[in-house]
Formats: C-alpha cells, sequence, structure tokens
C-alpha cells in the first residue's frame, strides 16, 4: 500500500433518488489500533439502505455518511499491535453503514474469516441475510414436519430463510409476487401471490391447523393477519417494517406503536408469542459476546453455504461505480435474492 493510494466510496448526501448517490475519493485511511483496513470484494443492497435512502433506518447516522450493510473482502493491512497473519486472509464483517466503499476500516473483532474457496460475492449473501434467517429459524424452536410461513420470500433474507427451513425439515409456505413463484419452487417452497386478496384463506387451506411460525419483514396492517394464521403456541416473528417506507409517518413513532402491538398480544390467552427480532440485540451491553455469536453463526452458514444446503441468490452483480443503478434494480425487486456491489 502506498502512501499516495486512494479510495473510492459512495456518499449518501441525504434523501435523494438513487441517482442522487456521490461516488468520492480520498487518501487511503491507515487503520488505528485494533483495526483492519479491509479491500472489498463484495459488499450488497440490503432493504436497510434503501430505509436509510428515505430516512427512515432506526438509528441511522446523520447525512452525509457512506451505506452498505455488510462485506466481504480481503484484509490489507492492520493498526499497531495487530495481528499480522490477517494480512491477505479473507474475511467478512457486518458493518451497519460504510460497506459501500473500495476499501474500510473494520474493528478486528467484528471480522469473521471466510473460506478462500468461497465465491465472494456469494459468500456475501449470506453474511447479514444468513445470520438473520439462521437466528431467527432457530430461535422459533421449530422441529421437523412442522410448517413455516415466509411473507417476502424472494428477498434477501426471505430466499435464505426458505433454504434453511427446508434443510431443517420444515414445510415452507412464501408469499412473493407471482414472477418470483417458479424460482421459490425450485428452492422448495408452496408459493402464494402476496397481492391475492385471498392469501390468508390460501394459507389456512394448506395448513388448517394454523402455521407453527411466521416470519413477517412487512409488518404494517397486514401483521394481525401473520398473528391471526397461527397454530396453537405458534410464534410470529416480525423482522422489519417496511410499511413504514411511504407512510408519511415518523419511522419511531412507527416502530413503537408495531412494537406495543406485538407485545400486548402476548398477554392473550391463546399461548401465541409475538416478538421484533433485532440483530443488533447486545451490541452495546455485550458487545464481546455479541461479536463472538455473530462470528459462530457466521461460520455456521458460511459451512451450509460450502455444502451447498444453502444456493446463493444473487439476483445482479454491479461495480461500484454503477450504484445507482444497482439501486434501482434492488428496489425494483424483479429478481429474486440479494444486489451484490463488487468495487
Amino acid at each position: 500500500m502506498t502512501t499516495d493510494a486512494m479510495i473510492t466510496e459512495v456518499v449518501l448526501p441525504g434523501v435523494v433518488e438513487p441517482d442522487g448517490l456521490r461516488l468520492h475519493r480520498r487518501a487511503m485511511p491507515a487503520p488505528a489500533p485494533g483495526q483492519a483496513l479491509v479491500q472489498v470484494e463484495a459488499t450488497g443492497i440490503s432493504f436497510a439502505e434503501q430505509q436509510m435512502r428515505h430516512a427512515l433506518y432506526p438509528g441511522q447516522p446523520k447525512f452525509p455518511f457512506v451505506p452498505g450493510y455488510d462485506l466481504v473482502g480481503t484484509v490489507r493491512a492492520v493498526g499497531p499491535g495487530g495481528d499480522d497473519s490477517l494480512v491477505g486472509t479473507r474475511v467478512a464483517a457486518v458493518t451497519k453503514t460504510g460497506g459501500w466503499a473500495s476499501h474500510a476500516l473494520v474493528d478486528i473483532d467484528a471480522l469473521a474469516p471466510v473460506p478462500a474457496d468461497l465465491d465472494p460475492a456469494e459468500a456475501e449473501t449470506v453474511v447479514v441475510n444468513g445470520v438473520t434467517a439462521w437466528q431467527m429459524v432457530r430461535g422459533a424452536g421449530l422441529r421437523a414436519g412442522q410448517t413455516i410461513l415466509v411473507h417476502g420470500a424472494n428477498g434477501g433474507v426471505g430466499t435464505v430463510l426458505v433454504q434453511l427451513g427446508r434443510h431443517l425439515g420444515l414445510r415452507v409456505i412464501g408469499t412473493a409476487a407471482v414472477r418470483h413463484h417458479a424460482a421459490l419452487r425450485e428452492l422448495g417452497v408452496e408459493p402464494l401471490d402476496y397481492r391475492d386478496p385471498a392469501m390468508a384463506a390460501r394459507v389456512r387451506e394448506l395448513s388448517p391447523g394454523g402455521v407453527d411460525a411466521v416470519f413477517d419483514p412487512v409488518a404494517g396492517p397486514g401483521v394481525r393477519t401473520s398473528y391471526d394464521l397461527l397454530a396453537p403456541r405458534g410464534k410470529l416473528v416480525v423482522y422489519g417494517n417496511a410499511a413504514a417506507v411511504g407512510s408519511g409517518q415518523s419511522v419511531v413513532w412507527v416502530f413503537v406503536k408495531l412494537l406495543a402491538r406485538l407485545y400486548s398480544w402476548n398477554a392473550l390467552p391463546n399461548g401465541h408469542r409475538a416478538g421484533f427480532y433485532n440483530f443488533w440485540a447486545g451490541h452495546l451491553t455485550r458487545r464481546a459476546a455479541f461479536r463472538r455469536r455473530l462470528r459462530t453463526d457466521l461460520g455456521t452458514v458460511l459451512d451450509l453455504l460450502r455444502q451447498g444446503v444453502i444456493v446463493p441468490q444473487i439476483a445482479a452483480r454491479y461495480p461500484l461505480n454503477e450504484v445507482s443503478a444497482a439501486l434501482v434494480f434492488a428496489e425494483a425487486r424483479s429478481r429474486p435474492g440479494k444486489v451484490v456491489l463488487e468495487p
């Protein structure tokens, strides 16, 4: 690394259309103690960045900032006192922001090893999405033979979640636009049209006793329907609030109302459980434990990827300098899976 080396990063300057993203070049930063400089080989576009573009993601930084929730890359330098053996190794990290760049500074204890024989873009599809899906399906305490309903089954998390469900012996019903149904059937999903007014009735036809768990990234008015579709002692896991986009309401207020609604249902005598999955739970109060669990769970899903249990679902690959077009494509949701940027 030379002293005059430069990095390229994508800057989100404010609430803008995708073509308002800016490419910025600056001097290569030097890692501080406890940090590594990672050359990014793949980063992704998730729904989080789409919410951030509208200033709707809880806890997002003030504008301007560099988006990019996760990344896969190679360590090029470590800070003073760091382990030099890390240099040249492939790693993954969940960054929340900063991943849409040619290089990123990442805390060393946030890095997880990635097998060198995995394609970086394929590995990228299971970093935050794979860990999210794994933690949710494991936390739901499901058993082989049970039935789950996955809303948004064509999405980045959804496509991993349905594959994990099938791997665990679960019957999977998934909602998505009709154009995604053929791809979902190939993954072993029984697809339903999320726009169908009779969608809930169709779920009841397929599973008359209710479903054992519902995974819902949308929330909004339909969250009550998700809850009503549960079997006795079933679990509703909400892991997003996509319905807030375009609602015109304060994201904080919408989120508070959602939480109050979910947890009030737990007082009902029907035995159902409802809750909100928070990827970042414990990262401030139990940082070391949070990062150990993250490394362990990411190692699990990467191993499942190597085994072929998880087939990576890449909707499209774009170079970093075409990020505006990539974001337009991602928000159109015309293909299942995750859009990957390859700096």
